[in-house]
């Protein structure tokens, strides 16, 4: 494997390039703005986009972002959510609203989602893939004339099937009303539904808010109850009532840890002869209770 190495100049060139990359996007039609044209291309870009920022997602009928689109996604014609129309200086009043793929010679009215079996398409119920429907809006096959449209009964991650889902074009506002996160302000190029880290997991599989953001110093900080998780309780720090009850049980904790010293096979011998150490105690302790009289009863 070789390394790239770069001094401090290239490596800060290389992150200008990104930022430029992430900004223009496909605008500047492959041939890089002058430094004149980039500036201009931000003093008109820039403020559209952290006013008229559209979310896009793919949702269940549960009301699940299964999916959050963002720059790279592949719409249904196949070009990526970037490819599509992304800016608007005035977000249209008509619902849905429709963003167009710019791509020559493509017929996509729309971006729409369209999940995948892994890496490979999906299948329709005429039997053919995705990517042999049209992307003319009811995505009619190219193979076959008995198909209506594309229909598929693929059953995403939240067990809902794929003709159940929905792609959702919504503003900032109208995300806000439903309680959904919409991350920090950016002057990023189609960034679509992306909010953080946690935006490029599956809905079923995401744990927090899509990166709304760190979690509120009052809520790490409250006292862990029954109804948190059981490594949040079995570590937790205890309360006054739990102090004596509880050190038992934390002396065992701290002595099943392994130690930095000992290699495998030191630890599980240590466990196991614990173990046996332990046998013998409860074993002694029957034996002493079977051999104690038992009280006779007196009538």
């Amino acid at each position: 494997m070789e390394r790239l190495n770069l001094r401090p100049e290239g490596a800060a060139a290389v992150d200008e390039y990104l930022q430029y990359r992430r900004i223009v996007g496909d605008d500047d039609g492959g041939k890089l703005f002058t430094p004149e044209e980039y500036e201009e291309y931000k003093k008109k870009v820039l403020p559209m986009r952290l006013q008229n920022r559209l979310y896009v997602s793919w949702r269940s009928p549960t009301n699940i972002d299964c999916k959050l689109v963002g720059p790279e996604t592949p719409c249904f014609c196949l070009h990526r959510y970037k490819q599509h129309k992304t800016d608007f200086e005035e977000i249209p009043k008509e619902r849905p609203i429709y963003l167009p793929c710019r791509v020559s010679n493509c017929q996509c009215k729309s971006y729409h989602y369209v999940p995948k079996n892994g890496s490979q398409p999906i299948r329709c119920r005429c039997k053919h893939f995705s990517d042999e429907h049209s992307e003319v809006p009811g995505y009619p096959c190219k193979k076959c004339s008995k198909c209506s449209g594309f229909h598929s009964s693929f059953t995403c991650g939240c067990g809902q099937p794929t003709y159940a889902h929905e792609t959702i074009v919504e503003t900032k506002e109208e995300r806000l009303a439903l309680g959904k996160p919409v991350g920090q302000d950016v002057p990023y190029a189609a960034m679509g539904g992306l909010t953080g880290f946690s935006s490029l997991a599956e809905g079923y599989m995401r744990l927090d808010n899509s990166g709304i953001g760190a979690l509120p110093a009052d809520l790490l900080e409250s006292p862990v109850t029954n109804m948190d998780h059981p490594f949040l309780k079995a570590y937790s720090p205890p309360g006054p009532s739990q102090l004596t009850a509880g050190s038992s049980n934390m002396t065992r904790q701290v002595a099943q840890l392994k130690s930095s010293e000992e290699d495998d096979m030191a630890y599980f011998e240590r466990q196991y002869q614990e173990r046996l150490k332990n046998e013998r105690i409860a074993k002694a302790m029957k034996k002493t209770q079977d051999s104690a009289p038992s009280k006779s009863k007196h009538p």
